[in-house]
């Protein structure tokens, strides 16, 4: 613990821990190596019976900017740190791989995180997008700077929804469609007028409401606290959520076999050529190339 590169542990009052993801030079892009850290510091708040209240807020002017497309170390992480799901496999080829990998550090820690028996607070300030989401949805609580916004732009990458299909549940169902389709931003304002977000306050005020927010709820009794989120989370989950969470799992693993079987990339590389990554050429570009060289070998044998 003594080791993390990207998350500070704090307690900043008696009660209330506050973990901030620490990668701002990097809009908190979640490398591998980051949400294991998260996972550790999630699991030391849990464990300490003086806490009562967790924050999780960030560095930088955005939350989080999502997964980090060029993480060059995520295989590794699955050397440095515990699996906390049974899955594994890894490192296997194809599908089933690609599968484990995401129901392990996406799917798997932002579900185990909504699950922390303690009352948990997202403080969201600036970009919040796609895995960004799958942060500050997992709390029990949000709340935004007034210049904060939120977007989902999975459909942009050709793939139906991030990790955690929790966008029905936030959001309602009209405008989840809404906003799946056209990956259009929402305003703290908006999310606030869905119900995604509890309070909007302005930046300057961000950390300092929050905090006292938490430190209110930390005056409860802890257990009381616990056996409330517990209900409520229990009633949401018999409305149907873990099942439509798992189908929606599947169909986000569908769309990435999808991309994979017509261009050999996971996601639509019409996204990684508008953000300017390198890429392995598609499978059509690479038939392409393929044909112009036969075309030319052709002619030079014609002449």
């Amino acid at each position: 613990m003594s080791a993390w590169e990207s998350i500070r542990y704090e307690v900043p009052v008696p009660k209330v821990a506050r973990i901030v993801l620490s990668r701002p030079e990097k809009r908190n892009a979640q490398s591998y190596h980051l949400l294991y850290e998260l996972n550790e510091a999630f699991d030391r708040a849990a464990q300490d019976d003086g806490i009562s209240v967790i924050i999780l807020a960030a560095d930088g002017p955005d939350f989080s900017a999502g997964h980090d497309l060029k993480d060059t170390r995520r295989m590794q992480a699955f050397e440095d740190f515990d699996a906390v799901g049974t899955w594994c496999g890894f490192g296997c080829a194809g599908a089933e791989g690609r599968m484990a990998i995401e129901a392990e550090v996406y799917l798997g820690l932002s579900e185990r995180w909504r699950n922390i028996a303690k009352p948990t607070i997202a403080a969201v300030q600036g970009k919040c997008i796609a895995g960004g989401l799958m942060l500050a949805w997992p709390m029990d609580l949000i709340v935004a700077g007034e210049t904060a916004s939120f977007r989902n732009n999975t459909m942009e990458m050709g793939v139906a929804g991030t990790e955690l299909f929790h966008e029905p549940w936030e959001l309602g169902v009209r405008k989840a469609k809404e906003l799946m389709f056209t990956a259009d931003y929402y305003s703290a304002q908006e999310a606030r007028e869905l119900g995604m977000v509890n309070h909007v306050v302005p930046d300057a005020e961000l950390q300092d409401f929050t905090l006292a927010l938490a430190e209110r709820i930390s005056r409860m009794q802890l257990f009381a606290l616990k056996l409330a989120k517990a209900a409520v989370n229990s009633a949401q989950d018999r409305m149907g959520r873990k099942d439509s969470l798992q189908i929606g799992f599947a169909h986000h693993q569908l769309s990435h076999a999808h991309n994979q079987e017509l261009y050999g990339y996971g996601i639509d590389p019409a996204f990684m050529d508008r953000l300017g990554y390198a890429r392995p050429a598609s499978k059509p570009e690479q038939a392409q190339a393929e044909q112009a060289q036969a075309e030319q070998a052709n002619e030079g044998d014609r002449s």
